[in-house]
């Protein structure tokens, strides 16, 4: 199955929560597995997305213990190496959709980059070389599945 990582800040506005939820959505009903970082935000809201349509998710948690994922997480991977496991996140995905973000989404996008991989940005603060800017999150699973090689 495609894996598409959902990658952005662990805590967001109602704004960029509505746009992960419905990025997670589509991901579900193309049948393909969300990856993401398991805790808050754009996670959790991506995730929350994909159960409602029946999907499967992933959370590749930074410390210790798997009871910090959010509820919405399936498949539980405890790292214990905090920002580094943005690199496993990064390297686990087919492709990757950027929803907003911080300092941490920037370190996603920029190893996902270097690994030739597909990032699509939705709602970024940054203008960054090499990611596809979409129009919604539609548009955002379709570039991203699109982009993949199987």
């Amino acid at each position: 199955m495609i894996q598409i990582g959902v990658i952005g800040a662990g805590s967001c506005d109602l704004n960029l929560r509505q746009i992960a939820e419905e990025v997670g959505a589509e991901i579900a009903k193309k049948n393909a597995i969300l990856i993401c970082g398991g805790h808050g935000g754009v996670m959790e809201a991506s995730a929350a997305g994909a159960k409602k349509e029946g999907g499967t998710t992933v959370g590749i948690l930074p410390g210790d213990s798997r009871k910090t994922a959010n509820p919405f997480i399936d498949i539980v991977i405890v790292t214990e190496m905090r920002h580094a496991r943005n690199v496993i996140i990064a390297r686990s995905a087919d492709a990757l959709i950027a929803v907003g973000g911080e300092f941490g989404t920037l370190s996603e996008i920029a190893h996902s980059l270097k690994m030739g991989k597909t990032v699509v940005t939705l709602d970024s603060k940054w203008d960054i070389e090499g990611t596809i800017k979409a129009k919604c999150p539609e548009d955002a699973v379709r570039i991203a599945i699109n982009s993949i090689e199987m």
